[in-house]
C-alpha cells in the first residue's frame, strides 16, 4: 500500500516534542519564537509569524492591509478553497480568474482587465511548489497604479495601502516553502505571503502555517509583527511568554481580535523538520526526475519543477493524461487504488464547488480551469517513498493508462 502523502517524522522530531512536553511550556513560547527566526532566515526576510494554519495566515495578511467590505480580491479559479475563503472571511468580494490555456497560472491578461478602483489585492498561487510569474503580476499592478484608491478599515491598513500605492500582491505559498524564483525564495517575493505546514506538506508542524512579508518603505517591520501577534491572540497586549517576567501579569486587550497562534508542540516538530529540510527536498527531486522520465516516455503532460531561473520545492507531481476525460480519470484513479497506489486530484476548480456556485460562479465561465481539471491525476510524491515504491507507482501507472485509455504512449 502506497499512501498519497504521509508525514516524514523522524526520531529527531519525536525527541524534540517529548522535550517540549517535559519542559512544561507547550503553548506559544520559546520554540515558536525560535522557529519564526529560523524560518525568516531560511526564506530571506526580516520577520516571520507562525500561526495555526495557512488559512489564518492568508486572512491575517488581508487584515493587515485593512481589506474588508466593499473591496475586491482577485483569486485564480484553479486553487484550493483557502485562497478565496480568506478574502470572504474579511468581508471582501472574490473575483475569480480563469487559468491560462494549458497552465495552472492565472490568465494575466484577464487578471489585468479585472482590476478596478475596488481591487485591493491579488492572490497568486504557487501550485505544487512552482512559483508564479511575479514579474508579470508586479508589472500589471504597477501599470494599474492610476486606478488604485487607498482605503483600509484600520489605521495600519490605510498606511500600508498608501505606502504601497497599488494593488497588493498577497501570495498563497502554501505549497512552496523552499521554492526559488530568480534567486529569491517564495515568501520573499510578494508583498505578503502565507505558508501551510499541514500534515501533507513537505514541511509540517502537524497543523500550522506562517506569514511573511517584504519590508515596505515607511512601515516598521516590528510594528507589523506586533499586530500579527495581536490579531492571532485575542488582541492581548502580552503573550504568555511575556507575562512570565517578574510582576508582568497585567495586560490589555486592544481590540476583540482572533485566536490562531502556533503552539510550542507544533513548533518543536518544525524546528527539526527545518534542520532536515534540504535533504527532504533533495529526495523529492530524485523521485521527480524518475517520474519526469516516465511521463516524457509516455507522452503524458506533467508539472515542470525546475528551469533556468526557478527551482520548485516539489510539493506535488501533477500529470494530465491526453485523450482522457473526467470519466477516464476517475477510472484510472480507482484502478490505481485497487493496486495499492493512492492518487489525488489538484484541484477541482472552486466555481464547481457548492459554496462558490451559491455565490453565483459557474464553471462554464472558466473553460481553461475545467480543461486542466478534467484529466488531472496527482501521483504520490513524498520522502517516505523508497526507490522500489516509486518503480511500483510508475509500472502500475503505465499499465493502468494502457488498460483505460489504450495505446502504449501518447506521443
Amino acid at each position: 500500500m502506497i499512501p498519497f502523502s504521509p508525514p516524514d517524522i523522524s526520531e529527531l522530531e519525536i525527541q524534540e516534542v517529548a522535550e517540549t512536553l517535559r519542559s512544561g511550556w507547550i503553548t506559544t513560547g520559546p520554540r515558536t519564537k525560535e522557529l519564526e527566526k529560523c524560518l525568516a532566515a531560511y526564506i530571506g526576510v526580516d520577520k516571520a509569524v507562525c500561526l495555526n494554519s495557512a488559512t489564518a495566515a492568508e486572512e491575517l495578511n488581508l487584515r493587515m492591509l485593512g481589506i474588508g467590505e466593499g473591496d475586491e480580491v482577485i483569486v485564480p479559479a484553479y486553487t484550493y478553497t483557502s485562497s478565496a475563503a480568506a478574502a470572504i472571511h474579511v468581508g471582501a468580494k472574490v473575483v475569480f480568474i480563469d487559468s491560462q490555456p494549458g497552465s495552472a497560472e492565472m490568465d494575466y491578461n484577464a487578471m489585468e482587465a479585472a482590476i478596478n478602483e475596488r481591487t485591493k489585492a491579488i492572490v497568486p498561487v504557487d501550485l505544487g511548489g512552482v512559483v508564479c510569474d511575479y514579474d508579470r503580476v508586479f508589472s500589471v499592478v504597477e501599470r494599474k497604479r492610476g486606478l488604485f484608491r487607498p482605503s483600509g478599515n484600520t489605521d495600519l491598513g490605510r498606511r500600508l495601502q498608501k505606502a504601497l500605492g497599488r494593488v497588493a500582491v498577497v501570495a498563497d505559498c502554501a505549497h512552496a516553502l523552499g521554492s526559488v524564483w530568480h534567486g529569491n525564495k517564495a515568501g520573499a517575493i510578494a508583498d505578503f505571503s502565507s505558508f501551510s505546514f499541514h500534515a501533507v506538506k513537505n514541511f509540517t508542524t502537524a497543523e500550522g502555517g506562517a506569514s511573511t512579508w517584504r519590508s515596505i518603505p515607511g512601515i516598521d517591520d516590528e510594528e507589523l509583527y506586533k499586530w500579527f501577534q495581536l490579531y492571532s491572540l485575542h488582541g492581548q497586549s502580552k503573550d504568555a511568554l511575556a507575562k512570565t517576567k517578574l510582576g508582568a501579569w497585567e495586560y490589555d486587550i486592544v481590540a476583540p481580535l482572533y485566536k490562531c497562534n502556533m503552539t510550542d508542540i507544533m513548533a518543536a516538530i518544525g524546528l527539526k523538520q527545518l534542520e532536515r529540510y534540504e535533504g527532504l527536498l533533495a529526495r523529492r527531486r530524485e523521485i521527480i526526475s524518475r517520474y519526469d522520465a516516465m511521463c516524457d516516455e509516455l507522452g503524458v503532460e506533467h508539472i515542470v519543477h525546475s528551469g533556468e531561473d526557478f527551482q520548485s520545492c516539489g510539493h506535488l507531481y501533477i500529470t494530465r493524461v491526453p485523450r482522457a476525460d473526467d470519466g477516464c480519470r476517475r477510472e484510472i484513479i480507482t484502478k490505481m487504488a485497487e493496486r495499492g497506489v493512492a492518487c489525488n486530484v489538484h484541484y477541482k476548480p472552486l466555481p464547481m464547488m457548492t459554496a462558490y456556485k451559491a455565490l453565483g460562479w459557474d464553471i462554464k465561465d472558466f473553460p481553461n480551469a475545467y480543461k486542466l481539471y478534467e484529466n488531472e491525476i496527482t501521483l504520490p510524491l513524498h520522502t517516505k517513498l523508497a526507490d522500489e515504491d516509486a518503480e511500483y507507482v510508475m509500472e502500475n501507472f503505465k499499465g493502468v493508462l494502457k488498460d483505460v485509455v489504450g495505446g502504449g504512449t501518447f506521443l
